[in-house]
């Protein structure tokens, strides 16, 4: 029995043929579908037609047709012999179920990236709202604070302000004592002047009292009787005091009645005198007191 050496690089024919790459027989199916797919579209008419219609005339109850002429028959060769049969290949081995396997793989790989894809998106938005409560925590307290900051601003400035207020006041009132000190201080001076003739009490601050003279009232009540009119005559002797301003020239300012004579036309009569007489005398050494109180009775 003789070995064969087989060299390297020539296949053994005993064995069997490795099978082909996925990659090759799948471009190769896709190629011969679509040819299928392309053979079919063209030679299906598509176009429907409507069936056309013959007609026939029948001139025998029963058409005959004559027989075949009879011919002579040529010696049939005998059949070629059939050529042996090509050997049977050797049976290919069933090819791993790798397509399953990486069916099953890929499915599972995007199952667990969607898991975590889910996962990221839940933590996400979870961080959101933990931010979005943090930062309305921390709006709130900000809010607080800032009330609290401005009450306490307009507190101490309401404090600050009633301080002010009361060192004002406080200010004023030791000036209106030092003014009045000032003034009590200016009246004991000028009343110490030599040819004083005031009494220690007096408010005044002349040398000597400025009165009216004796005979100015009477001027006074000489210019304003005649124009008292009274279109009844009054019963008894009533007095109606007056208090009447005037200015330096005489002129007079206002009348008030200090105290009615129980009679009111007589008082009535006395103020419309006034009025109408509208200037006072001057007195003895030209001046006009710039205020008189002068008591009117009707047998004056």
């Amino acid at each position: 029995m003789s070995t064969a050496t087989l060299s390297p690089g020539v296949a053994d024919p005993l064995r069997p043929v490795p099978p082909a790459g996925m990659g090759r027989g799948a471009l190769l199916a896709l190629a011969v579908h679509g040819l299928l797919v392309v053979a079919l579209a063209v030679s299906v008419n598509w176009r429907s037609q409507t069936p056309q219609t013959f007609s026939a005339e029948l001139w025998a109850s029963t058409p005959q047709a004559a027989a075949p002429r009879a011919v002579e028959s040529a010696p049939v060769a005998p059949p070629p012999a059939p050529p042996p049969p090509p050997p049977a290949p050797a049976p290919r081995p069933a090819p791993p179920p790798a397509a399953d396997a990486q069916i099953a793989v890929e499915k599972a790989r995007r199952e667990k990236e969607a898991k975590e894809q889910a996962e990221r998106e839940k933590a996400q938005r979870e961080k959101a709202e933990r931010e979005k409560q943090v930062r309305a925590e921390r709006e709130k307290a900000e809010k607080e604070k800032a009330e609290r900051e401005r009450q306490a601003a307009a507190k101490a400035k309401a404090e600050a302000q009633a301080k002010r207020e009361a060192q004002e006041q406080r200010e004023k009132q030791a000036e209106d004592q030092r003014l009045a000190k000032q003034r009590e201080d200016n009246l004991k001076r000028i009343q110490g002047l030599a040819g004083a003739t005031g009494a220690p009490g007096a408010p005044g601050t002349a040398l000597k009292d400025a009165a009216p003279s004796v005979s100015y009232a009477g001027k006074i009540v000489a210019r304003i009787k005649p124009n008292i009119l009274l279109t009844e005559p009054v019963g008894g002797n009533p007095s109606a005091d007056v208090e009447v301003r005037a200015s330096p020239t005489g002129t007079i300012l206002s009348r008030r009645l200090v105290k009615s004579s129980g009679s009111k036309d007589w008082d009535d009569a006395v103020l419309r005198a006034i009025d109408r007489t509208g200037e006072l005398p001057r007195d003895t050494d030209g001046r006009v007191p710039p205020v008189l109180v002068i008591s009117f009775t009707p047998n004056q």
